[in-house]
């Protein structure tokens, strides 16, 4: 993904705004990252993304080897299907995938 590809897609939070927020804010556990914008309180999807951007944050860590952004909605669009989480209204719709 690149950096104003979303991350969180109920939301529409992108990769950059986490990143930043992360630099920034350096929250000392994953779950304040929902203080960005909402991120990973929708439908749950990116939860395992943000924590990976999370853990990348810490000194000596590597970055994350993110999926495209089509892999990463169709994901999404299957975990949804199989009962994983419901979107918000406004969400990014998983039809479009």
């Amino acid at each position: 993904m690149q950096l104003d590809d979303n991350v969180c897609l109920c939301f529409h939070v992108s990769k950059r705004k986490i990143l930043n927020f992360i630099r920034v804010h350096q929250p000392r556990v994953v779950s304040q990252i929902s203080e960005c914008e909402g991120a990973g309180t929708g439908c749950g999807w990116c939860r395992d993304t943000l924590a990976a951007y999370f853990a990348a944050a810490k000194p000596g860590q590597t970055a994350v080897d993110d999926p495209t952004p089509e892999e990463y909605a169709r994901s999404r669009a299957s975990y949804i299907r199989a009962g994983g989480g419901t979107p918000p209204p406004g969400a990014t719709p998983i039809d479009d995938v």
